[in-house]
């Protein structure tokens, strides 16, 4: 498969002689979708500021052995901050608590509605009771908005094997929010 020209190589590049220039630029285009996939993927901001941070951090020490064609830059990015995501994910297994940390309600804001907020709990909650590669699907393809390709490529799934997740995630999502009406339920897929 012929991969398509990658908009990040001369920043990649730039990175990796050390241009500061380059360096801000890659973080203020790259962080905030990091800091958003790792938030999707472990529901913690603290965690996810770390995650996106760690992977922002490899992404500048990688810059200067980066071999352009290989695979596109934004496409291993996402790969290292769901790699890193999944190391946390299986530590939190690993470490049973008595009782669950308090968590910050990362709702809409207060004056977006009640019922939005209450809208938003229930889809994060949906969603983090899907099976974890249907959950990985749903994130990258409809809240990082990856093509099918590019999210087969960094689930290591064929399109088809991608497009069977989602299906099933999406109408499990129906399923499960199926008391909210058949617009919540549309809504809830696209995030």
């Amino acid at each position: 498969m012929a991969l398509s020209a990658d908009p990040d190589e001369d920043l990649v590049r730039r990175v990796g002689q050390g241009d500061p220039a380059a360096i801000q630029a890659m973080v203020a285009r790259k962080l905030p979708r990091m800091l958003a996939l790792a938030q999707r993927m472990l529901g913690d901001p603290v965690e996810a500021e770390d995650v996106a941070q760690e992977a922002m951090l490899r992404a500048w020490k990688q810059a200067p052995r980066w071999v352009p064609g290989k695979a596109r830059f934004d496409t291993w990015l996402h790969r290292v901050g769901l790699n890193l995501c999944y190391d946390r994910l299986r530590r939190r297994r690993e470490v049973p608590t008595e009782t669950p940390p308090d968590r910050p309600d990362d709702g809409p804001a207060p004056d977006q509605g009640l019922l939005s907020a209450e809208l938003g709990v229930r889809v994060d909650a949906a969603l983090k009771r899907l099976p974890d590669r249907q959950h990985e699907a749903i994130v990258l393809c409809h809240y990082q908005e990856l093509g099918n390709i590019e999210a087969a490529s960094l689930m290591e799934v064929s399109v088809e094997a991608l497009e069977s997740l989602l299906s099933r995630g999406r109408r499990t999502l129906r399923a499960t929010l199926a008391d909210l009406g058949p617009a919540a339920g549309r809504g809830a897929e696209r995030g």
